[in-house]
């Protein structure tokens, strides 16, 4: 993309018109930085050209867009409290015609028909088969990159902050259900319908790692770290976190995960 830096330019000036102080503010322009760089350098990894290079990382830039106005609107990240932000990012983008401001110098040609549904899908448990391959490449490339850098924000960034005012919805103790731990023994992803406690957003996050489609995804995250941390019994003082049910539950993720990779964390 020949106007990174213009692209850039245009996202803080659109992100700068919300309240910058605000915590889920700063976090989200933090993350969306760091999925469009984790978009190039898969994509880079992957052999793609340099337009689609350059393409997957414009992506990584506009994905989380819908999140400032969510933070807005409702004071959460939390979509089953507020809105879709996937959804709602895509409308802004294309509806009300907020990707006219970005330049488009140095991108394939058939950019525009790949960019709503790769930003509008990319938080869905799952992509439709209707999809075409190109565009499915598109979308793997950026789940997988926005996965990555959520291991980072879960395990890094304390709850309160990742949350906002959607905190008290979740109960503060309880194992995972039998139907979430169904979940880890299938190697899928946990609907959200069915996670009601912080334990249980622990081992949903953690069940993100079974869809990972790349294996550079999967060394950039065993390489960081991050998720070896979500798994751990203990934090860093060596205090324990968890219970006694709790910390089995998530020995047996970790082995469910190395089992899917094929290799250890």
């Amino acid at each position: 993309m020949n106007n990174k830096e213009t692209a850039q330019a245009v996202f803080l000036r659109y992100a700068e018109q919300y309240d910058t102080q605000n915590i889920l503010i700063r976090h989200k322009i933090e993350h969306t930085f760091r999925v469009a760089e984790l978009s190039e350098r898969y994509a880079k990894a992957l052999g793609m050209s340099a337009e689609d290079t350059d393409c997957a990382w414009f992506f990584g830039l506009l994905h989380d867009i819908g999140r400032f106005e969510q933070a807005r609107r409702f004071g959460t990240f939390v979509d089953s409290q507020s809105v879709d932000h996937a959804e709602l990012g895509a409308d802004i983008l294309f509806a009300d015609g907020l990707i006219d401001r970005f330049p488009a110098a140095g991108l394939p040609e058939d950019w525009r028909a790949m960019a709503e549904p790769v930003i509008r899908l990319h938080n869905k448990l799952n992509l439709p088969e209707s999809l075409d391959t190109r565009t499915r490449r598109f979308a793997e490339i950026l789940r997988d990159a926005d996965k990555t850098d959520i291991f980072r924000v879960i395990a890094s960034i304390p709850f309160e902050d990742r949350i906002g005012s959607s905190k008290a919805s979740f109960a503060d103790e309880g194992e995972a259900s039998p139907e979430v731990m169904a979940c880890v023994l299938e190697h899928r992803c946990v609907p959200r319908e069915i996670r009601h406690s912080r334990f249980e957003g622990r081992i949903s996050h953690c069940c993100m790692a079974f869809e990972l489609v790349f294996l550079v995804s999967r060394h950039t995250v065993k390489e960081e770290g991050w998720l070896l941390s979500l798994l751990a019994e203990t934090d860093a003082a060596g205090k324990r976190i968890w219970s006694d049910r709790e910390s089995e539950q998530l020995r047996v993720l970790r082995n469910e995960i190395e089992k899917a990779w094929g290799e250890s964390l």
